[in-house]
């Protein structure tokens, strides 16, 4: 039987506002889907393409609390689900973020899943597949998850390299949602409806994105974002110039390279006039 998309019970404080997110194509259903069927989701895209703002709308919409915890190099297994600390000159256990994340059946988003260190597909793994069992060998319980945790990792398959990949054995524990940028149209909309600009100025921020994303003579790590897109909007908004703006919020933000950087001031100078 498929399970209902209202088969989890509602948390005990009203849910908050889901903040505004402009959907791509069908993503927000597939995850309603996830959710309900108690499955987790690993979510790929680009820098800045609306990941985590899918996550905080979903969240919201679902009506459950959101825990989000960020991928870095010193990220370990123990930084998740908890450690004894001295307190008052006693140790007592302290419930990490995906610990207190599957007590509260809270939807536990880690993103940049693949700049954490490898130990943590240890404790992954239960959590991905129909155990959905955390073992705390601390404490030696077995923790259950509540209903409506969900476990969504994130990271950018573009950026990543041979050595920071993850594991077939991994990804074929979640349903995929692959996200890209927006089409023009629905970006120049993202970018109003996040800044409060005029359609005039977001659609020549995006013109310059799609110009920027084009480039391939440099080697620039991450590419134009609709982010830097609503930053560059709300510098205008503010009254700088809209080619300053661009050139501070979207170039500057591309590369360090005095080379690069010039290319990509000429691109701005010749799409923002």
């Amino acid at each position: 039987m498929r399970p209902s998309l209202h088969a989890v019970p509602p948390p005990t404080a009203p849910a908050p506002t889901a903040p505004a997110y402009l959907p791509q194509g069908d993503e927000c259903e597939v995850f309603a889907h996830a959710h309900a069927a108690g499955l987790p989701v690993l979510l790929k895209g680009p820098t800045g393409c609306g990941k985590t703002r899918l996550i905080e709308h979903m969240a919201a919409r679902l009506g459950r609390p959101l825990i989000t915890v960020s991928g870095h190099d010193d990220l370990g297994a123990a930084d998740l689900t908890g450690r004894h600390l001295i307190e008052g000159g006693d140790t007592v256990w302290v419930d990490g973020p995906l610990t207190r994340a599957m007590r509260l059946g809270a939807i536990f988003y880690l993103d940049e899943v693949v700049e954490a260190r490898k130990d943590i597909t240890v404790v992954l793994h239960p959590l991905a597949d129909d155990r959905r069992v955390l073992p705390l060998e601390r404490t030696g319980e077995q923790l259950a998850a509540a209903p409506g945790f969900q476990l969504v990792l994130a990271y950018n398959p573009g950026y990543q390299h041979l050595l920071k990949g993850l594991k077939p054995s991994t990804r074929q524990r979640f349903v995929g949602l692959t996200l890209g940028y927006p089409t023009p149209e629905l970006e120049a909309r993202i970018v109003v409806a996040e800044s409060g600009c005029s359609a005039d100025t977001a659609t020549r921020l995006v013109r310059l994105a799609q110009a920027l994303r084009r480039l391939t003579d440099h080697d620039l790590e991450e590419t134009a974002s609709t982010r830097l897109l609503v930053m560059a909007a709300r510098l205008h908004q503010g009254g700088l110039g809209l080619q300053r703006a661009a050139q501070v919020a979207v170039a500057e933000a591309l590369s360090d390279d005095e080379v690069t950087l010039g290319a990509l001031r000429e691109v701005v100078l010749a799409v923002v006039p």
